[in-house]
């Protein structure tokens, strides 16, 4: 069993180890290490097909990383001398680019480059030809280096293997956005936090380039949200395809039961968003399961009961000195006439903006957009 480690952006750890339950990855642990839910993630145990199915399955994790070794350093020597005892072979081709992450907390060693160049050269000594560091892009497409993580805290020395490559909000399908996008692990990390079933119908009035209606129709129809990416695991040496295959089975990839149909309504006032929604669905294989529509929030058309959820704008996020007071009356005012009795989750940075809803909020959850602390507000619309 490998030690392993899902990592989540601030407010979503609790839905990664809801995901890891359903997916039985919480059942694999050792007795005397159980799973453990910390700031930033969640650590859990399992083999190489726990890994596979991590990163196929997880929607609101970031990274699954493998804990390769735990050890005290307080001296470069030390250091390197315990780096040099691990499994590098397992991860890593001799010539191969990496990237070597470092930070460091109330260490001796508290210098990132001088420890990210001990762990190269320990890397080097275990390999037959020296391996190329290069500094990753996150934003960019193409192939991406073997990214390894070092964390040092009072001396003592994390170091850990990147499974997943690029993060894993990055599904495929969103090729194109409108501005101020929504990633996609925090949409699905809203849906949990809704408490939306799955079942009832859910309208997002403000949905940009569609991310939260896509990652509904994926969740309600159980599809993973890995299933059209490349992840770093399928570079490492051990890489075991037979067992790829068998976790990525199509069987296993439809959805469970008779479930084909799900009811979601997304719109935006932009019609350029909405043609990039449009595409963006396609891509994800879901665009019959979502009604797109370029309209005004005033024209929403909600039918029966359900949930909307939505990402409307917030000074910060698309123009600091515009006023959205007015815009949060007004939509409030709509929620009230028109949306008796649906359960609402709204994103937003402002408590100032939200009160303008009057609207009777049963609780927020804190999260993080784009480095922006925002809050998820919940409730259920007064009959």
């Amino acid at each position: 069993m490998e030690k392993l480690f899902a990592v989540s952006s601030p407010g979503l750890e609790s839905f990664t180890a809801i995901e890891l339950d359903r997916l039985g990855l919480l059942n694999n642990n050792v007795e005397s290490s159980p799973p453990s839910l910390e700031s930033g993630g969640v650590e859990f145990f399992g083999n190489e097909q726990a890994i596979y199915q991590a990163n196929l399955h997880l929607r609101t994790a970031s990274r699954v990383l493998v804990r390769l070794g735990d050890f005290h350093a307080a001296a470069f020597s030390e250091l390197r001398r315990y780096a040099q005892r691990l499994t590098w072979h397992r991860f890593i081709h001799p010539g191969q680019n990496v990237d070597v992450r470092v930070t460091c907390h109330k260490s001796r060693l508290y210098h990132s480059s001088a420890v990210a160049r001990e762990v190269i050269k320990a890397i080097n000594a275990t390999l037959s030809k020296p391996v190329i560091t290069i500094k990753s892009n996150e934003d960019q497409a193409g192939e991406f280096p073997q990214l390894i993580v070092v964390r040092l805290m009072n001396d003592h020395c994390t170091i850990s293997i990147d499974s997943s490559g690029h993060l894993l909000h990055r599904r495929g399908y969103r090729l194109a956005s409108a501005k101020a996008p929504l990633r996609e692990t925090l949409a699905a990390g809203l849906l949990f936090a809704s408490g939306w079933d799955s079942v009832s119908p859910l309208i997002d009035p403000f949905c940009g380039s569609g991310t939260i209606a896509i990652e509904a129709a994926m969740f309600a129809l159980q599809i993973p949200p890995g299933k059209s990416r490349q992840f770093a695991f399928m570079d490492w040496p051990g890489f075991q395809p037979e067992l790829w295959s068998a976790t990525l089975n199509p069987s296993k990839l439809e959805p469970k039961g008779s479930r084909t149909e799900v009811k979601i309504n997304a719109s935006d006032r932009d019609e350029g968003a909405i043609k990039i929604a449009i595409c963006n669905a396609q891509r994800a294989g879901v665009a019959q399961h979502i009604d797109f529509s370029s309209r005004s929030v005033s024209d929403i058309q909600p039918e029966g009961k359900g949930w909307l959820i939505t990402n409307p704008p917030y000074g910060i996020r698309i123009n600091q000195n515009k006023d959205l007071r007015n815009l949060y009356a007004q939509f409030g005012k709509i929620l009230r006439s028109k949306c008796q009795g649906w359960n609402f989750s709204i994103l937003c940075n402002d408590m100032i903006l939200l009160r303008q809803l009057q609207l009777p909020l049963d609780a927020h959850l804190s999260l993080v957009n784009g480095g922006i602390p925002v809050r998820v507000a919940r409730g259920t619309v007064p009959e």
